[in-house]
């Protein structure tokens, strides 16, 4: 297995000055605005694609940021990768500036952009890596001991010697990978990484995620979907409009939407009363009774599912109504997404 070597945790500034690193990504009022010119060089209009974001990564953390089309994402990912320049605010990653490190920076990053650019079609994967292995000035005898390996952990033994044309976009994906793990970099920027995968391609992803991780490299991820998100990061920020609208533990924010907890409760038996008594309970915001067959299934909706249901199976009892079937639906990742971007 790829093993992860450990760097220095150093800041360099433009002086020449040092200080320990404490995060291995760090913003300060970050911030990105395209500009809309016409024919004769005219600004026409101006967009913020970032507008004073401030996150910090933690060395061997995996971070993610999620948002809508258009929120920043990629805008951040190109810039703490040093593809493009802010136009205000600072960015450190492993320590040094992205505005004056550039190529320190990228000999020690790993790039993942979700699609099929980035490859050469006509020739193997095998020799795709060795290629990438030249390119960062990896020695041949580090690079044919180290491309086997990423071989196997990517998933394509018996596939390296194929051109890459013919590979699926799940095979791609996986190359990908490899090809940004040749030089051993400390630290992954994954911008959407299982997009346009078929869902057995998309897990086999997470799962090469989630040996990075265990193998000690820090990672930023970028995604929408949520309950990838969900079971992959240890903390997430959600930005939008290029704002950051929260950032916590995927548990901290299903937190923030507790209120939509659901409690559905399947009777028989005359449940007008039972559905009266429920919606009068303190914490209960709404009730909703709906006929289905010979049963009736009652929801509610309140930030206490598990005292509510205790409650409600009292209720019923005490007006001769038998719940035949319970349950408490939690709010997931998406729900707190969804709400954060709209309010």
């Amino acid at each position: 297995m790829l093993l992860c070597v450990t760097h220095k945790r150093i800041y360099r500034d433009a002086n020449g000055g040092s200080r320990l690193a404490e995060y291995c990504v760090e913003t300060r009022d970050l911030r990105r605005e395209y500009l809309n010119r016409n024919f004769f060089g005219k600004v026409k209009s101006r967009t913020n694609a970032l507008s004073g974001l401030n996150i910090s990564i933690k060395y061997g953390e995996l971070f993610g940021i999620i948002g809508p089309n258009g929120a920043g994402k990629t805008t951040t990912i190109k810039i703490l990768s040093t593809l493009l320049l802010p136009t205000s605010g600072s960015a450190f990653v492993l320590g040094m500036d992205v505005t004056h490190d550039l190529y320190r920076i990228r000999k020690r990053i790993g790039i993942v952009f979700g699609g099929e650019r980035g490859l050469y079609n006509r020739v193997t994967g095998l020799q795709n890596l060795l290629y990438f292995s030249d390119l960062y000035g990896v020695p041949p005898s580090v690079s044919r001991k180290r491309v086997p390996e990423l071989i196997e952990m990517v998933g394509l033994t018996g596939r390296e010697n194929e051109r890459v044309e013919k590979y699926s976009r799940g095979m791609k994906q996986r190359l990908h990978i490899a090809r940004a793990l040749v030089h051993d970099p400390e630290l992954m920027f994954l911008d959407e990484p299982t997009i346009g995968l078929d869902p057995a391609g998309a897990r086999d992803i997470r799962g090469i995620i989630k040996q990075l991780k265990k193998d000690g490299k820090s990672i930023l991820l970028t995604t929408h979907y949520m309950f990838e998100a969900d079971e992959l990061c240890e903390r997430i920020a959600v930005i939008s409009k290029g704002n950051l609208v929260a950032l916590d533990r995927p548990s901290g924010l299903k937190k923030q939407v507790r209120d939509i907890t659901l409690v559905e409760l399947h009777v028989y038996g005359d449940s007008r009363a039972v559905s009266s008594s429920i919606s009068e309970l303190p914490s209960v915001s709404r009730v909703f009774s709906e006929d289905s067959g010979d049963r009736t299934i009652i929801r509610i909706q309140t930030p206490d599912g598990s005292e509510v249901l205790e409650k409600a199976k009292v209720i019923a009892s005490q007006n001769n109504v038998r719940i035949i079937e319970s349950s408490i639906k939690e709010p997931t990742l998406e729900d707190a997404y969804l709400r954060m971007v709209e309010e």
